[in-house]
């Protein structure tokens, strides 16, 4: 099915966050493993699989629209040095993703591609109330127990 190409570009540009988030979430939990904090690498290994499910759904769809998917390019990688910068880091790419994905789901009413627009609310949701979600939570635990608590919490 031809798809529209405006429709196809903006899935390709959420499918460079999708895969940017991919690189970042891996970077990320293999330092936490590296580091011995097991439940912060075992959740972000958990994110970094969602994302690349994200981008083969964008995939499917750009496939579908005709298009041709480009996973080549990258947005800048925000890797942390400690704990509280990633997880900031990897929040700061949740929104820019959610506010990305908004973008293209108004473009895709415009263009009345209501199974895109679809697509898209339902990586919105995953993106605002699971992962965005958690990495609020997890800096509002640090702030509330302190850096040593949270860590030690987070350790095997």
């Amino acid at each position: 099915m031809q798809g529209s190409k405006k429709i196809i570009e903006a899935l390709n540009t959420l499918l460079t966050a999708e895969m940017t988030s991919v690189d970042q979430y891996f970077i990320h939990s293999e330092m936490y493993g590296n580091w011995g904090y097991s439940k912060l690498y075992e959740r972000l290994h958990h994110e970094r699989d969602e994302e690349m499910s994200h981008a083969k759904m964008l995939i499917e769809r750009i496939l579908f629209l005709d298009g041709v998917p480009d996973i080549a390019p990258r947005g800048k990688l925000r890797i942390g040095k400690d704990v509280p910068s990633m997880l900031a880091n990897d929040l700061e790419t949740e929104y820019e993703v959610a506010a990305a994905l908004k973008k293209a789901i108004v473009l895709a009413e415009k263009e009345h591609d209501f199974v895109t627009r679809s697509i898209l609310t339902k990586l919105l949701d995953d993106t605002e109330v699971d992962h965005a979600h958690w990495l609020e939570q997890q800096l509002g635990l640090i702030k509330a127990m302190g850096i040593n608590n949270y860590l030690q919490s987070q350790a095997s």
